[in-house]
């Protein structure tokens, strides 16, 4: 009994890493990189068309900054989580950097079984926040940098001042709210940035915009360019 679950332990624990990608290799492809890109947009164009609970345009036009990503959390006995995603800085009105790869994890004990995905997107709100994703380390979330769950609603009023530098949005099995992500970290994940600019290349050159976005990116441009 205990080596059979110890197996299904094993089993899950391998399936979660393969699923995220974070540390089943080395160097993730350059097709990985570009899959997060492809799921950015989606997950944007998803956010973009909740009606009556979406992301106010105030906030998206004061945005410095965004980080788009995918989480997925499973587990039996031991359950974990990690994920994968880009943030994105704004480098003039309307025009908007090449995307830089990042990524999360983590494990804890529980009694869950299956796994669930959940979509984030996180508004940048300071040239702080950004520049805290710039420097290719880990980025704490409520620890380095402040975050509250945004706003939600297309007609909500943002006001003058955020109330963080950083707010969060979750979007899990259709449904939409603010969410709050204090105390996960985020790292940079500087193989996939250099295997998808085909060079090695520094965070802050990407989101500084000092180096142009690869041809598969710019369809997350175009989606960005609303904003």
């Amino acid at each position: 009994m205990l080596t059979r679950r110890m197996t299904s332990v094993s089993l899950v624990t391998l399936a979660l890493l393969a699923a995220i990608g974070l540390t089943v290799s080395a160097v993730p492809c350059r097709a990985d990189m570009q899959n997060d890109v492809d799921r950015a947009v989606n997950i944007l164009e998803r956010f973009y068309n909740i009606r009556e609970s979406s992301i106010p345009p105030a906030v998206l036009r004061d945005a410095e900054g965004l980080v788009i990503m995918w989480v997925i959390k499973a587990g039996f006995i031991v359950s974990g989580r990690g994920g994968s995603g880009i943030v994105v800085a704004r480098t003039g009105k309307h025009s908007w950097s090449g995307p830089s790869a990042i990524g999360t994890g983590g494990a804890g004990f529980g009694f869950q079984i299956g796994g669930e995905v959940t979509e984030f997107v996180l508004v940048l709100n300071t040239k702080g926040a950004v520049e805290a994703f710039s420097h290719g380390g880990n980025v704490s979330l409520g620890g380095q940098l402040s975050v509250a769950a945004g706003p939600v609603g297309r007609t909500a009023e943002a006001g003058v001042m955020p109330i963080a530098a950083v707010y969060t949005y979750s979007r899990s099995q259709g449904l939409f709210a603010g969410a709050s992500l204090e105390g996960t970290v985020v790292v940079t994940r500087n193989e996939a940035n250099n295997e998808y600019y085909r060079r090695e290349v520094d965070p802050w050159r990407i989101l500084s915009g000092e180096v142009k976005p690869p041809k598969g990116a710019q369809r997350l441009i175009k989606v960005l360019s609303r904003y």
